[in-house]
């Protein structure tokens, strides 16, 4: 009778028994258990020279591969693994290519396995995903300057005791890291300057995204609205906020912090200046020698390109439709409309709001956000409370102008 698979431990074993015992021939046990003198044999070979364990199935894995890499190729992708530690194997094999040609290029499949082999993947269970959140008007960049992202990574402190505020900004486009900046704070005073700078250098995004934090929100303002947020928008910058609590709709920008932390925060360096200097040439790599795997491993310098909007710095305002009328929003946040002083938001200070007549209210707008309105019987700001609403076409339109050339506001 042939072997069953379920019992063949036990009859391997009972095999060899009897053929030690010596009361019956070889001939005689191979045919009562059906198998060949060839394999009786090789059975009890194995449990002489290796106990019970011997008459285990032994591997059919081939000794060697004619196809396995070579000592030197795995010494090439190990050094460049190690010279960058957060890149994966794709971006390997481009490097790889670039530099040993692509006649000598391991297959994705087996740089994988020598990184896992050498330690440098450890693997983690995935956090399972929950439904997303729906999040009105996000805008979908379709070339460069369509959307920039922007946030801090989270501070640590430099050797000498300084604490760093890592500021990224980057183009949602190209992934071009516009700027890796080390702050001392996070206030509206230290984020504008480097977005002045940036505006000066590149030009002006379509729309900017980013959390709800300070300075980039404001929790107890109309929709939101920061000084640094409103600066944004009086330059023809929409807003695109992610959801709170969300940070997986910003994933892409949240990857580069992940990068930053394993590349520069676990060696601080000593003091500020020389943190900037390691982050000019950390943004330099990033934009001119990393390949990205949605840009088909192009450098996201290659994409990148300069906005058509120029940016001119000085003071700028918003005209509003003619039948509209139009209020400055004083230092303390108020506006005055027949002799009442009414609150809008300390945001607004210094720039114009649009109020737009409506039914026993007026509705008001600040630029093409329409921040709430307000109730004509008890001359109260009430604020919007849903998501924000950009303005139709029907005698909405806006236009920029410097500061001193505003038309005189409707009494």
């Amino acid at each position: 009778m042939p072997w069953k698979e379920t019992e063949v431990m036990k009859l391997r074993e009972e095999f060899v028994f009897k053929a030690m015992n010596g009361r019956a021939s070889m001939s005689e046990l191979c045919q009562e258990y059906g198998v060949s003198r060839k394999t009786g044999y090789k059975w009890l070979e194995r449990f002489r020279e290796h106990g019970l364990t011997g008459l285990c199935n032994a591997s059919r894995r081939p000794h060697g591969s004619p196809n396995a890499l070579s000592e030197a190729m795995v010494c090439k992708l190990i050094r460049l693994k190690m010279a960058r530690p957060t890149w994966g194997p794709k971006k390997l094999i481009n490097v790889y290519t670039r530099q040993y040609g692509e006649a000598d290029a391991p297959s994705l499949s087996s740089v994988k396995r020598v990184l896992e082999k050498a330690g440098f993947v450890t693997h983690r269970r995935r956090a399972r995903r929950g439904e997303n959140a729906r999040v009105e008007e996000r805008v979908e960049a379709q070339t460069s300057n369509d959307l920039w992202t922007v946030d801090f990574k989270g501070w640590w402190k430099t050797r000498d005791g300084v604490r760093c505020e890592p500021l990224t900004i980057r183009d949602g486009y190209s992934r071009f890291l516009l700027d890796l900046r080390a702050l001392e704070s996070t206030s509206s005073d230290a984020v504008r300057p480097a977005f002045e700078s940036l505006f000066e250098q590149y030009g002006l995004p379509g729309a900017i995204r980013s959390d709800n934090g300070s300075p980039f929100a404001s929790v107890n303002a109309p929709l939101g609205l920061s000084r640094l947020s409103a600066w944004w928008v009086s330059l023809g910058i929409h807003l695109d906020r992610i959801a709170p609590g969300r940070p997986d709709q910003n994933g892409a920008h949240e990857r580069i912090h992940k990068d930053i932390r394993a590349e520069l925060q676990l060696s601080p360096a000593n003091d500020a200046e020389e943190s900037q200097a390691l982050f000019d040439e950390w943004k330099r790599t990033f934009n001119w020698e990393r390949p990205h795997e949605a840009l088909n491993m192009k450098f996201p310098g290659e994409i990148y390109q300069r906005s058509e909007h120029a940016y001119e710095p000085g003071p700028l305002d918003i005209s509003y439709a003619p039948n509209w009328m139009e209020r400055r929003v004083s230092s303390a946040g108020t506006i005055k409309l027949l002799s009442n002083r009414i609150a809008i938001s300390m945001a607004l200070s210094g720039f114009t709001v649009g109020l737009q007549p409506e039914d026993r209210q007026l509705g008001v707008w600040f630029d093409y956000l329409r921040l709430g309105h307000i109730d004509l019987n008890t001359m109260k700001f009430i604020s919007k409370t849903t998501n924000k609403r950009s303005r139709s076409s029907s005698g909405r339109s806006t236009a920029r102008r410097r500061n001193g050339s505003e038309p005189t506001p409707t009494p």
